[in-house]
């Protein structure tokens, strides 16, 4: 009898193993892989390989963070990016309030590190945060045109200054090279840069140690028009352990794998359930010392991108676009005062809402298969990844960070 069951048991397990690679096969077998010059292009079609049910859980961890927190230390405003060190212990940009947090694993307050300011470990609204294999921080400090890099310990260890370089996003390769995303907000075109620069705009730009610009990666699409161009080639990166450089875009369907020295691995797309089509080209102007801007409107797809320990590629995408009662932004208020810029951010729109079916994840595998998603009932402007912990970070509606355990 226990033979019986035995055989039972192992026959039912092979018909399951059957029919998950019967489906696999179904779901892979819908994708289109083509070969461009070397290059793998795969457009996605359908849910993806998992089907209708995602394989991967997302367990509920921990919550840092809320715009109506009454402790201090987490009354964060406009949260910007979170990093996380050796030893679990997790960093929080908190751009409105101009100061790091950090906290240990499990979510205890230990330090506060910065200050508004210009002078060494100070900020004016830092946009971002990432960490090297020494746990040195790295703060992209956009409005004082450097990158502050601190200790640990919060201690100001230099300051890379660009004089002539609008500053993006930037994240650390292992052997140190800095690679920065195009700025979010910018009064600069590609052309007039490479005019000023004499060197071809790519997408991410590749410095050394010190700052010094030695490359790019990704290739810009012309729209031939510079304020389209501009908001068309949008673009969010991440790096994997290996210094892979992976990009998507909010306004392409467009989602790219490159080498650490720049190669293009390959190119992925999926089905979306709505248009990236051009609606309005916008317009800008040049009005004395000052200018006018309207943006252009198309639809929003990609805001970020992370990759987990097996390969996996991580993109936040809208499910459908948001309706107006949902969106929020930053407005930006640039001027003079005595001889300085002087700076204000506010934000602008409805942050009582705090739940939303618009937002999933889309997980790839690192050939740029869709495998699946896995739909979120919060607003979410970043993903990251750091070990087991899926990192989603609310920036405007309820300035949290919220960690998963991916299971």
């Amino acid at each position: 009898m226990k033979a019986l069951r035995a055989l039972l048991a192992i026959t039912a397990g092979l018909i399951l193993a059957m029919g998950f690679m019967f489906n696999n096969a179904r779901q892979l077998a819908a994708q289109k892989v083509e070969d461009i010059n070397g290059m793998r292009v795969v457009h996605n079609q359908g849910k993806g390989v998992w089907g209708k049910k995602p394989a991967l859980k997302l367990e509920p961890v921990l919550k840092l963070g809320d715009l109506d927190s009454p402790d201090e230390h987490t009354a964060f405003y406009m949260p910007a990016a979170v990093a996380v060190d050796k030893a679990g212990n997790i960093y929080v940009l908190d751009s409105g309030n101009n100061r790091l947090q950090k906290f240990s694993a499990d979510g205890k307050y230990l330090a506060s590190f910065g200050r508004f300011g210009q002078g060494p470990g100070e900020f004016i609204y830092p946009s971002w945060l990432a960490i090297n294999s020494s746990e040195n921080l790295y703060v992209s400090d956009p409005h004082n045109q450097r990158l502050e890099v601190l200790g640990s310990d919060g201690k100001s260890l230099r300051t890379i200054k660009f004089a002539d370089l609008e500053i993006g996003n930037f994240f650390v390769a292992s052997n140190g090279n800095l690679l920065m995303e195009p700025p979010e907000i910018s009064f600069r075109f590609a052309a007039e840069e490479e005019e000023k620069t004499g060197q071809l705009s790519g997408l991410i730009k590749v410095m050394d140690p010190d700052g010094k610009l030695i490359g790019a990666i990704g290739q810009r699409l012309d729209m031939k028009n510079e304020l389209l161009s501009n908001t068309v080639n949008s673009v969010f990166m991440t790096l994997d352990k290996d210094n892979h450089v992976y990009l998507v875009f909010p306004y392409q369907n467009r989602i790219e794998k490159y080498s650490a020295e720049g190669k293009l691995i390959w190119r992925a797309d999926r089905e979306l359930p709505y248009s990236l089509e051009v609606q309005d080209k916008g317009s800008f102007e040049r009005r004395g010392n000052g200018i006018s801007i309207r943006e252009p409107k198309i639809n929003r797809s990609s805001l970020s991108v992370a990759v987990d320990g097996q390969g996996r590629v991580w993109v936040l995408t809208l499910a459908r676009q948001l309706k107006k009662e949902e969106q929020a932004g930053i407005g930006v208020s640039i001027g003079i005062v005595d001889g300085k810029q002087q700076v204000g951010y506010k934000v602008i729109g409805d942050t009582d809402l705090r739940k939303t079916d618009a937002y999933k994840l889309e997980v790839f595998d690192g050939e740029g298969v869709l495998l699946g998603e896995i739909p979120l009932d919060i607003f979410v402007d970043h993903i990251f990844i750091y070990g087991d912990r899926l990192f989603l970070l609310d920036k405007l509606h309820g300035a949290t960070v919220h960690i998963f355990r991916i299971m």
